[in-house]
């Protein structure tokens, strides 16, 4: 294992990779510990040597962007999902070749398909937790978080090679190709520019409309607080006195320590920021105060659409068990329901439900189809 954190490094590193047909990769992130997430650590894998890419040091990954994006080098990932968009956040990096263990074991039928399970499971290797809510934008890093983190990626290749040959053996590597392609495509989607993060704290829908006005701004003071500190916004303060105080708007620092989960010492440490937050909510003209944005209108339940849908799903789930897959991964339920309202009559039709892939359609395509022509099993 070999730490990188210099540009010198990295371009002779990604010189070296670039020479690889394979290559595993994750990624380290400091949301749990400061306002701001970001990519701190980049650990890379081929079959014999682990490097580990201190991306606060080096400042970019463009050397890598070209091992990353080449197609001919595969790039294995375990869930990849928020690894990739990070990645293009903070370094326009991308990916193609992606190969993701844990999309390729859901395919194989694992139902634990956590890394540390499937290392366990397959592999009977142990993966040290000791780490998992470390601080990686701290410096330096510890020998020991070092060691961790390169674990991460030293057993990817061989998960892959067992987790590819049971896709081969079962037929179905065509059908995990096809959402690895899906997923290269993940990017970054910026959060609104309207914060409503404050209405989906636990307690949040039993406010009134000044209640909600009141969360809001002691939501908006904590943010403040906690992008100035570059701290995660809980060790600021708890969701939970946030919520209290919108439900009781105490006008006084004695009313404040009375609400539940505020300790004393940060009612009188935060109580003039506080009240006067609050006191901005009681100033919100009526007609402005906030209010549950509404969602798109339903249709009225059409019973025969409903009852096709449970058509659908008893396919789904008989098709699910013989197949060893979770019935959810095969088919979710919005999709058997838009098929109910839709009823395409050919495999045509069932990909332009939104959502639909080809092996999906190739696993279970047929049955559906008889259902909702009236053919199949259930259809009476």
């Amino acid at each position: 294992m070999r730490l990188i954190e210099s540009m010198r490094e990295l371009e002779a590193l990604a010189t070296r990779l670039g020479r690889e047909r394979l290559v595993a990769a994750d990624t380290e992130a400091a949301g749990y510990h400061r306002y701001a997430d970001r990519l701190c650590l980049l650990q890379l894998s081929t079959r014999d040597e682990t490097w580990l890419v201190d991306t606060l040091a080096v400042g970019s990954l463009n050397p890598m962007a070209d091992v990353f994006e080449d197609p001919a080098i595969e790039i294995i990932f375990h869930d990849a999902d928020y690894d990739l968009r990070l990645l293009d956040r903070d370094f326009d990096v991308h990916v193609s070749g992606l190969f993701d263990t844990k999309i390729a074991a859901r395919f194989v039928g694992e139902r634990a398909f956590g890394l540390s399970s499937l290392l366990d499971g397959l592999l009977g290797i142990t993966l040290e937790k000791k780490f998992q809510r470390a601080d990686w934008a701290k410096r330096p890093l510890s020998a020991e978080m070092l060691e961790y983190a390169a674990m991460d990626t030293r057993y990817l290749p061989q998960l892959r090679d067992r987790l590819k040959a049971r896709l081969e053996a079962m037929g179905r590597l065509a059908w995990a190709e096809e959402e690895f392609l899906l997923s290269e495509q993940t990017s970054w989607d910026p959060p609104p520019e309207e914060d409503s993060s404050y209405m989906k704290l636990k307690g949040a829908r039993d406010l009134d409309r000044r209640g909600l006005a009141g969360l809001r701004e002691v939501h908006r003071w904590r943010e403040g607080v906690a992008e100035a500190r570059d701290v995660a916004p809980f060790r600021v303060l708890n969701n939970e006195p946030l919520v209290g105080m919108a439900a009781r708007m105490p006008r006084t620092v004695a009313e404040l320590e009375a609400v539940p989960g505020l300790s004393e010492g940060n009612a009188r440490r935060y109580g003039k920021d506080l009240l006067a937050a609050l006191d901005r909510a009681r100033a919100v003209p009526a007609a402005e105060l906030p209010e549950w944005p509404r969602g798109p209108r339903r249709p009225p339940r059409d019973p025969e659409v409903d009852a096709r849908a449970e058509k659908l799903r008893a396919v789904r789930d008989r098709a699910a068990e013989r197949l060893d897959l979770e019935g959810g991964f095969l088919m979710p339920r919005a999709q058997l329901e838009e098929l109910a309202r839709k009823r395409p009559r050919d495999r045509a039709g069932l990909m332009e439900i939104e959502g639909v892939r080809n092996w999906q359609v190739e696993a279970i395509g047929d049955e559906l189809l008889k259902v909702l022509s009236g053919d199949g099993p259930n259809s009476n």
